[in-house]
């Protein structure tokens, strides 16, 4: 009964699911095999704190280790945000592409569409969890590593359940509103917001207690990797996934169904206001042909506004405050890590303000918030019209292709300067509020520079969207492509010979000069700015010479 709609959307999606499950386990290879050669004291020896929020037990083997540090964390983070991806698809994605009603022409009900797109998040979440269990079985096998007394399949059970979870709520926010970015870009809020609030609040005494208002809490917070599997906090989830499922289901049946033609962009409100009317046209160019870049940044306000709300509020301004109630024995571990350890995390040392925004802040949020931004756009730009079979119309106007490809482009960097503002603004603004006394210059430093490395991936993505007119290569392409760099970035510097090899990475120009210390160092600036116009160039060139496509 299912198996139309099932099959489609499965063959159209197991492909990324498997890419982001087997770089994740290429990852967890690495981490490992690194793990497996140092003193694990550094890990052991951390405060219960500190090790609660890396997910190590106190007593710690490298197999422990390397399951909480690198599976507890980005694993369930990247599955969870391959199933919210579906989720955020499921509905509100076939009314933006316009395939709603195709979909609904054939004798299929709504539920009935509903529930075979609820049945692939599930499987295909389950697909990415057995990669994952593949790997944690066969990796310490291949490393000669005891993982005696680790339940990795009690792990990556947790790991698929609170997958589906982020899923059916995407499903849920699309059901109801037929909005994509903003099913997207809640449930991404809602996700993030979690993970760091696990981690952050149990070092203060008096919100401990509010983790468990979190579903992050009910995913990690019984350690499932050393201790099993918690039926008590997977019934929460399941719980959840259950209601979610439901608010999805009266959701989508209760509400007219948008078609692609129906879609109001932030610039056409603007425009029916008579107050701003004259303003946006002017800024807009006429109403049957707008500039470009204006579209596109209005129709990818729903992700940015979350991620600059997220970066304002949770990654600046409460840092600073929550910097002044850490304990000092806390903020004083770094001496006790390995300066490549602590590149891992962007460097820095807790015992100073600066070295803690940077850890907390700046060392893994900051690029991922941006790239959010800019990947997403550089994706869409070029294949998204092409997906939409809307390139055609807007290359019937008198028009150039360059000339998309670089409105695109002024629409990402907008897009990242917008961010750039709510980061520099909620730093500033813990910075006073905690009184911990940071220069606004050299703030202003270490963003820009976390802009221009957003920057480079979203040309990145750009690129491969302009080469294949094919959103998810774009996008896969781009995120297996950042999360190579990012480890050989990382893992790089604890060999003697490969040391060197960390500067051909992005990510060495980011933060390596410690930018919030010493300020803005131009020559690596300039690198990131090269590489994003060259990559811009190469999109041009590779879009001027490729047949477009005329359907998803």
């Amino acid at each position: 009964m299912l198996a139309t709609i099932v099959t489609k959307t499965f063959l159209d999606r197991w492909k990324g699911v498997a890419i982001g499950a087997v770089a994740l386990a290429v990852m967890f290879f690495f981490g490992m095999a690194v793990y497996r050669d140092i003193d694990l004291a550094v890990y052991t020896d951390l405060p219960e704190a500190m090790r609660s929020i890396m997910n190590i037990p106190a007593d710690a083997d490298v197999g422990a280790l390397a399951y909480g540090a690198i599976y507890s964390s980005y694993g369930a983070l990247t599955l969870a945000s391959l199933a919210l991806s579906m989720g955020s698809a499921s509905i509100a994605g076939e009314e933006r592409k316009g395939t709603m009603g195709l979909l609904l022409g054939n004798p299929k009900s709504r539920t009935h569409v509903l529930v075979s797109k609820a049945t692939n998040i599930v499987l295909l979440s389950a697909l990415g969890a057995a990669i994952l269990w593949l790997a944690g079985v066969v990796v310490p096998d291949l490393l000669n590593v005891d993982v005696t007394g680790v339940y990795v399949g009690a792990l990556v059970f947790h790991i698929f359940v609170i997958a589906v979870f982020h899923g059916f709520l995407a499903m849920a926010v699309g059901g109801w509103t037929g909005k994509n970015s903003l099913a997207s870009g809640v449930t991404v809020g809602v996700m993030v917001i979690s993970f760091f609030a696990v981690g952050l609040l149990p070092l203060i005494d008096s919100l401990k207690n509010g983790v468990k208002a979190f579903p992050w809490y009910y995913y990690n917070g019984s350690d499932p990797h050393v201790n099993g599997i918690d039926w008590g906090h997977l019934a929460v989830l399941f719980v959840g996934i259950a209601v979610l499922a439901v608010v999805a289901l009266v959701g989508v049946n209760r509400r007219d169904l948008r078609g692609q033609t129906t879609r109001v962009s932030l610039v056409d409100r603007l425009r029916a206001n008579p107050t701003t009317k004259k303003m946006v046209d002017r800024l807009a160019g006429s109403a049957r042909v707008s500039r470009i870049w204006v579209k596109t940044a209005s129709e990818n306000q729903g992700i940015l506004i979350v991620v600059a709300y997220v970066m304002f509020v949770m990654m600046g301004l409460l840092i600073g405050p929550l910097y002044t109630f850490i304990d000092e024995t806390l903020i004083s571990l770094t001496d006790a890590f390995p300066e490549e350890l602590l590149a891992m995390l962007g460097g820095g040392d807790m015992s100073t303000p600066e070295g803690f925004y940077q850890i907390e802040t700046f060392g893994l949020m900051t690029p991922i918030a941006f790239m959010v931004v800019t990947v997403l756009i550089g994706a869409r730009a070029l294949a998204g019209e092409e997906a939409n079979r809307t390139m055609g119309l807007l290359l019937a106007n008198p028009i150039k292709r360059s000339s998309v490809v670089l409105e695109k482009t002024v629409a990402m960097i907008v897009q990242a300067a917008v961010v750039a503002v709510a980061l520099f603004a909620g730093v500033v603004g813990g910075s006073m509020i905690g009184g911990l006394g940071m220069s606004p210059v050299n703030i202003a430093a270490a963003t820009l520079l976390g802009m221009l490395l957003g920057l480079v991936f979203g040309a990145l993505a750009l690129a491969f969207s302009a080469a294949t007119g094919r959103t998810r290569v774009a996008v896969y392409g781009t995120i297996g492509t950042a999360l190579a760099l990012y480890l050989a970035n990382g893992f790089l510097p604890f060999s003697e010979g490969l040391e060197g090899l960390a500067k051909w990475t992005p990510f060495h120009y980011y933060l390596s000069s410690d930018p919030l210390l010493n300020g803005m160092n131009w020559g690596h600036a300039a690198v990131l700015l090269s590489l994003f116009g060259v990559l811009v160039v190469a999109a041009v060139m590779l879009f001027d010479r490729r047949d477009l496509r005329q359907s998803s």
